[in-house]
This record gives structure tokens, sequence and C-alpha cells, in this order.
């Protein structure tokens, strides 16, 4: 009796999400997202392929107005922390930090990358590409009716299934792909907050006005 119960219950959740559109597999997703407060921050993983230079990733955290970006480019590793004033930037292979004023137009749009997995069917019409077994792949389609010239033609996201978490975002423009994948929620202040006692060894530049 007990795994009749048990195999009824599968047929149900499986029958919950035969048949879903694209449409409603992105509602739950945004429904997902809302549920986390943007107070509590959240970091995720950007990756950019380009001709000829290839791939390099980006990690980043926000939490509120404060960023940390760790990556790596022409072999050396960097660590950047931004809190709307100033900006601390350092260079792994040197050991050495660079402390500048921070541009305000220049952080308003950091951390905002997240902000590509909201409203997607707003200008797009949205098509499931491929289903695994714990995914959905879907094809975002850019609308006629979207005037948007800086808008990509498409987008390929995909959805976990059973959570609709956002697994990942693809764009492609310009011969350049960007991914956002590694979505996370809950970043701590000190995350996101530069401590100089944590390099100790470190030469400090300060270039501040």
């Amino acid at each position: 009796m007990k795994r009749f119960f048990c195999l009824i219950l599968s047929l149900a959740f499986a029958a919950c999400a035969f048949g879903q559109t694209a449409e409603e597999i992105v509602a739950r997703m945004d429904e997902n997202m809302a549920q986390y407060d943007e107070k509590d921050g959240v970091s995720l993983v950007m990756d950019i392929k380009m001709p000829i230079i290839g791939t390099f990733s980006t990690k980043a955290y926000t939490r509120g107005d404060k960023t940390r970006m760790e990556m790596s480019k022409a072999g050396a590793e960097f660590i950047v922390w931004k809190d709307g004033d100033t900006e601390y930037t350092y260079d792994v292979t040197k050991k050495e930090i660079e402390i500048k004023n921070s541009s305000p137009a220049k952080d308003s749009s950091d951390g905002g990358d997240v902000e590509m997995f909201n409203g997607i069917t707003e200008g797009y019409d949205v098509s499931i590409k491929k289903e695994t077994p714990t995914a959905w792949y879907i094809t975002c389609k850019k609308s006629r009716s979207n005037t948007e010239k800086d808008d990509p033609k498409t987008m390929d996201l995909v959805v976990a299934k059973g959570t609709y978490e956002a697994l990942s975002l693809s764009v492609k423009k310009s011969g350049i792909t960007i991914t956002l994948r590694d979505l996370k929620y809950g970043v701590t202040e000190k995350q996101v907050t530069f401590n100089p006692a944590d390099y100790p060894d470190a030469t400090i530049i300060d270039k501040r006005q």
C-alpha cells in the first residue's frame, strides 16, 4: 500500500511538470527569485568568451551598495571591492593594493547583472528548446515589437526542475558570449568589505583625491 501511494505521488508531480509552457516556467522562476530579499546579497559567476582571447571568468558578490569581484586577466589575478565611494584593487600577483575614488555613475550598474534574469518574457518570445530530467533549456527570441537596439536577438536560459531556480543565462552579441551562472542568494558583510588586515604583506598605493 505504501509503495502504491508513493507511485501516485510520483505520477502527480510528473503531471504537474508535464505540459508546462516556457512562459509558465519563467513565471515560476520569477516567483522563486522574488522571495529573496536583495538586502541579503547575491553572488554569481560571469563567463565571458571572446574570439582569439578565449574565456575568462569573474565571480561577483553584491550586498547593498557594496560589491566584490574576483577575476583573472592575462595570467594575473585581481580582487576588486567597491563601496560606492572607494574602489580597492588587489593585484594578487604583485601583492599591490590600489585605492582610488569610485565613480558613482559606474557603481550604479555594479551587481546589476542578476537583473538580466528578471522580466525575460518582456520583449522576448520564449520556447522550450529541450529538457532533461533535471532542467529545462529555454530559448528567448527577441520579439518583433521589441525596438530596443541594445537588446540581444536571442538568449539561452536554463531553469532547474522542481525548484525553478535559474541555473544559467547566456547572451551572445558582437561575437562575445556572456554566461551568468551559479546564482546564489546570501552574502555576508565581510565578503564584500575590504579589510587591509587580511593582506599584511601587500603594498598599498593610495590614489584618492
